[in-house]
């Protein structure tokens, strides 16, 4: 199975076209007040719009309401819906069972102790995400450019369907996937100039040492006796 690299936090149409362009197969648009890469509705609208197929689209919202969630599938059609806040297992089938969408359920790591929520979403969210927990004073959920111990993913029993988020870039990604072997990566923040100002250069180094890692890792397991 290939690398599936994420692109998340995109505003703006030259930002977009450059992560397409740069083989991302997932676009993620933030729609959360706090964070710098909230997007309008109607920006949202044209940049969906702008995708034409060739990557996934995917909505991120911190504990939004049906309402909110309902106008978010309006404007951007996504393809999946990445549940960011603190969004119980209920509430994530019951958003399933509305809006017919598959959905990827963030989980925040800090310590071995904390990978067993995501027992409680096995069977229920379609991929889980782990990403670094926010320090205690931050005011928005997330890595924030940090990393966490990626050696808590080594022993992980999540099958294919998990991503790996949390302060990747393009210099510290290939060590990323050596240790995890995820099948996915989802970066925002460092692939920026300034919070929520994607840089081009960043986008596609990131892209490109993403995918060079995994064949490196994909050539190693194949090398590697049963």
């Amino acid at each position: 199975m290939s690398l599936i690299v994420k692109i998340c936090g995109l505003s703006t149409p030259g930002a977009l076209d450059v992560a397409l362009d740069a083989g991302a197969d997932m676009v993620g648009f933030v729609f959360f007040a706090p964070s710098p890469r909230h997007l309008a509705f109607d920006t949202a609208r044209t940049l969906g719009e702008r995708v034409r197929a060739r990557a996934q689209k995917v909505a991120l919202t911190v504990d939004a309401d049906d309402a909110l969630l309902a106008a978010i599938v309006e404007s951007l059609a996504p393809d999946l819906l990445q549940l960011h806040g603190r969004e119980p297992p209920a509430r994530v089938a019951a958003l399933k069972r509305r809006f017919g969408l598959p959905v990827m359920k963030a989980i925040a790591v800090a310590a071995k102790a904390d990978l067993a929520a995501a027992a409680a979403y096995a069977g229920v969210a379609d991929r889980l995400l782990f990403d670094a927990r926010a320090p205690r004073e931050a005011t928005r959920p997330g890595g924030l450019g940090r990393p966490f111990d990626w050696k808590l993913l080594e022993d992980l029993q999540a099958g294919g369907q998990f991503m790996l988020s949390g302060g990747l870039d393009a210099g510290n990604v290939g060590e990323a996937l050596r240790i995890t072997r995820a099948p996915a990566v989802d970066v925002s923040s460092g692939v920026e100039r300034a919070p929520g100002e994607k840089d081009a250069d960043k986008i596609g180094a990131f892209v490109r040492a993403a995918r060079d890692a995994a064949a490196r890792v994909a050539t190693s397991a194949v090398a590697s006796p049963a």
